[in-house]
């Protein structure tokens, strides 16, 4: 009999948990910089001219506008032109990121390159810091205020080992503005209306979301074979499955209701949903998320 066991809940409770994500976190926290830094390349700011404080750009005055706006030290050097210092555009637009720590995501398969849990955050601190670099300002749902600051990473990292993942395992219920964007990175593997309710209330004012699920390879495939169990990792309760081969197709059409189930509630609401497998690098799943967002 083939036995497929998942990580069991942790007996020691969030004390453990904690301890245990900070000896993962330097890995996941240099691979999240490593990332992020190669992406960046690509990465384009968002300054604009508007009404904020820091400087972004001198411009030839215009006929027509106030005087008051001519900077006149830096016209001084010019005998005929005279030039106007802009200010960077400041936006109270802010994103919001959510990464989910429930104990589904601590599975990891041989086929997989890291846990489902070890690549959302990956991906998700890779991404705070790309949205810092670019002018942006991101907070982590229900445990930070928005942030530009370009410590983003650690200070994400802090703020997850002093806060129980059990505080983490479902999607807040949040009112987003319209102006705010959520992101919101994990297996999506709940009963669908845990799913929806809450993203549902985060997308009620009209905030922009998108949405990423991570999954093992094994949870893509179902690749067991003969008499199996399954042992669930919320509460270690077995499923005895009987013949894997039998039961393969019966999986397989129920994880594409639960895929279809998914899609039907982003384009309700009007998100963006993609799916990022952990056979594939990281990197890989961060472009998604970069190419939906910028999109219109």
């Amino acid at each position: 009999m083939v036995q497929v066991t998942l990580p069991p809940s942790d007996p020691l409770g969030a004390r453990s948990a904690a301890a245990a994500l900070a000896a993962r976190l330097p890995l996941i926290v240099i691979e999240a910089r490593h990332i992020s830094s190669i992406l960046s390349a690509g990465l384009h700011g968002r300054g604009r001219a508007g009404s904020g404080e820091a400087f972004w750009q001198y411009r030839n005055f215009m006929s027509g506008e106030p005087a008051s706006r001519i900077d006149w030290r830096r016209s001084a050097r010019h005998d005929s032109t005279y030039f106007v210092r802009e200010r960077e555009w400041e936006s109270p637009h802010a994103f919001y990121l959510w990464i989910d720590r429930s104990a589904s995501m601590q599975f990891c398969s041989t086929h997989a390159k890291a846990s489902k849990g070890d690549r959302a955050l990956i991906i998700g601190l890779a991404l705070a810091d790309l949205l810092v670099r670019s002018g942006e300002s991101v907070a982590l749902m229900g445990l930070t205020r928005p942030t530009a600051s370009h410590r983003v990473i650690d200070l994400f990292a802090e703020a997850m080992i002093t806060q129980p993942a059990t505080q983490q395992d479902r999607i807040p219920d949040y009112s987003l503005t319209p102006r705010s964007e959520a992101i919101v990175i994990g297996d999506l593997l709940a009963p669908m209306e845990a799913v929806a309710e809450p993203l549902s209330h985060l997308s009620a004012l009209g905030a922009r979301g998108h949405l990423l699920q991570i999954l093992d390879p094994v949870e893509m495939i179902f690749p067991f074979s003969g008499e199996t169990e399954l042992i669930s990792v919320e509460d270690n309760g077995i499923l005895d499955i009987g013949d894997a081969d039998a039961f393969r197709a019966t999986y397989l059409e129920r994880m594409g209701q639960h895929r279809d189930a998914l899609q039907e509630i982003a384009t309700k609401i009007g998100w963006h949903i993609d799916q990022h497998i952990t056979d594939a690098p990281a990197s890989d799943g961060l472009r998604k998320l970069l190419s939906r967002m910028a999109a219109p």
